[in-house]
């Protein structure tokens, strides 16, 4: 059959026709649609699909499923990796029994991130296989593929992409489903008992896994060594959409180079070939290589090659080091012109306006940050410190409130730490559903320790930034978790995020900031785009539901 699907939806696909009997995540740019698409399918009667509190949950669930035999996959963006790294790092010397993949979407260029980290590090780290598909027919293969990987050497693996491949569409061919697995628990129980004992022994198991993983990455299809009738003395190495970007200008570069390629080797599943770089560099003056992301064949390739054979790529600038790759780029490193275009014909465009990001027109938010900065007006020796999600967007104007955004639940750690340093007045600011996320244990301290702060939640009572998925528990139950926490009850507020009631709410939010000890005060508003989507479910047909 065919299908047109983004690379997010082809592993969706892949997976369900791998036999997937369940798949859990946390939405997070790009990877969210894999996500929606298993969904829906369950939705439909399909294998089990379920948002979690974060990565780690979703981890330790899909752990769960292998123990009982059955293959699932867990979905993350990449500093969603950092997140599950506990059960992903101890998971790599388990006796995984049911196939177990995590499909990790990295965001060069950081379109939606704060960092631009590279998963292949963790797959490398972890002593555990990582696929790297290059389009959306790579990624359905691939992800049916990693299933079977992971039961013939019983380790997770790491399905990796990138922004462009989740996000772009494209036709893909697909076969037949099969079936889930049959329950069946791994025979010998120590292997899923980390205890010193039982670990060392996972741990040496692992070890003598990596040559037999070797020799399956380095007979792969998908790594494919091009060496006939080629130009030796010149060796590029692609990976990922590197391999794209490479082969769209390479009628360009055969004929800078009279009709002759380099040799080649296009890389697709780690650990790296190694067997197949030495022989690409064998009579090679110097090798190019082209990947997206980090410098991570790069640096390892450096390592592996005489000092005779120069090394080129993101190290020593001649690949961009930052952001992502695209044909224009790549042709620069290739020592190719850059194309014509509209620029360089010297036609005369105006110069287009720059578009910041910011809160939608109404947000809840803004009428919260008004709020926080009429309570804190006056008041000295103040610090703001926020979180990831929509209301990261209050530190741009006209707002400009938060002082801090580092990563999800820090608002809250380094509002308890800021108090400790001696700051008097310090307001943390993070969403409902981020609070759920990661902020909790550090409230928790704060609770302990009865820091002299004050935590706002956001709460439009929804995952706004990722496209509207559901919290993980309602808002009305936010309060009676808070207080289950021990935040005393007279010390937890909650208002209403209304434009109407700024003056009346930041008089409110004042007096807990001036109170010497731990406060949360929550302001309450369902999010517009949230609110239209639900009007939209529940009107009649004909009225905007989709047909």
């Amino acid at each position: 059959m065919e299908h047109i699907v983004l690379g997010d939806e082809a592993v969706a696909l892949g997976a369900l026709h791998a036999g997937l009997s369940a798949a859990y995540g946390y939405p997070g740019t790009p990877s969210t649609e894999i996500m929606e698409y298993l969904l829906e399918a369950h939705a439909q009667g399909g294998p089990v699909a379920r948002w979690c509190t974060n990565e780690k949950t979703a981890l330790e669930a899909a752990l769960g499923v292998s123990f009982a035999g059955r293959r699932a996959l867990v979905t993350m963006k990449h500093v969603g990796l950092n997140v599950a790294a506990d059960p992903f790092i101890n998971g790599s010397i388990l006796g995984i029994q049911g196939g177990l993949v995590i499909a990790v979407a990295d965001d060069p260029g950081m379109h939606s991130s704060q960092n631009e980290q590279d998963s292949r590090f963790y797959a490398d780290f972890a002593l555990l296989p990582c696929m790297e598909p290059r389009n959306q027919q790579e990624a359905y293969r691939m992800s049916a593929e990693a299933f079977a990987v992971s039961e013939r050497f019983h380790v997770p693996v790491l399905l990796r992409l990138t922004t462009r491949l989740s996000h772009a569409r494209a036709r893909i061919h697909t076969t037949e489903a099969q079936g889930q697995n049959p329950l069946g628990k791994a025979p010998d129980k120590t292997q899923w008992m980390l205890l010193p004992g039982f670990a060392r022994k996972n741990y040496a198991a692992l070890i003598e896994k990596q040559g037999p993983i070797l020799a399956w990455s380095t007979a792969h299809p998908q790594n494919t060594l091009e060496l006939e009738g080629r130009d030796r003395s010149w060796g590029i190495i692609t990976a990922g959409l590197g391999g794209n970007y490479y082969e769209e200008n390479l009628e360009d570069l055969l004929h800078l180079r009279g009709g002759k390629q380099p040799a080649r080797l296009h890389i697709a599943v780690y650990p790296l070939p190694v067997a197949s770089i030495r022989r690409l560099c064998e009579e090679a003056q110097e090798v190019l290589v082209i990947e997206e992301g980090q410098p991570f064949i790069e640096a390892k390739v450096r390592g592996l090659l005489p000092a005779s054979c120069r090394i080129s790529g993101k190290l020593d600038g001649r690949v961009n080091r930052t952001g992502e790759l695209d044909p224009d780029l790549v042709r620069l490193s290739l020592g190719l012109p850059p194309r014509e275009s509209v620029l360089s014909t010297g036609l005369s465009i105006p110069p287009l306006p720059n578009r910041p990001p910011q809160l939608c027109q109404g947000c809840p938010h803004g009428d919260s940050y008004e709020t926080i900065k009429q309570a804190l007006a006056g008041l000295e020796n103040t610090a703001v410190t926020a979180d990831i999600g929509c209301y990261s967007l209050g530190a741009m104007p006209p707002y400009e409130v938060p002082e801090s955004i580092v990563c999800m639940g820090a608002s809250v750690g380094m509002a308890k730490g800021a108090a400790d340093a001696g700051i008097r007045h310090v307001v943390g600011v993070i969403g409902d559903s981020t609070f759920l996320h990661s902020g909790i244990p550090g409230l928790i301290d704060a609770v302990a320790a009865q820091t002299p702060m004050t935590l706002v939640i956001l709460d439009n009572a929804i995952v706004a930034m990722t496209g509207c998925q559901e919290t993980i528990i309602p808002s009305a139950k936010l309060g009676e978790l808070i207080r289950g926490l021990g935040v005393e009850e007279e010390h937890l507020v909650e208002l209403e995020a209304k434009r109407s009631l700024i003056k009346e709410n930041a008089a409110r939010l004042r007096s807990e900031i001036h109170y010497p000890g731990l406060s949360v005060v929550i302001f309450k508003r369902e999010c517009l785009e949230a609110a239209r989507r639900h009007k939209k479910k529940s009107a009649p047909n004909g009225e905007g539901q989709k047909p």
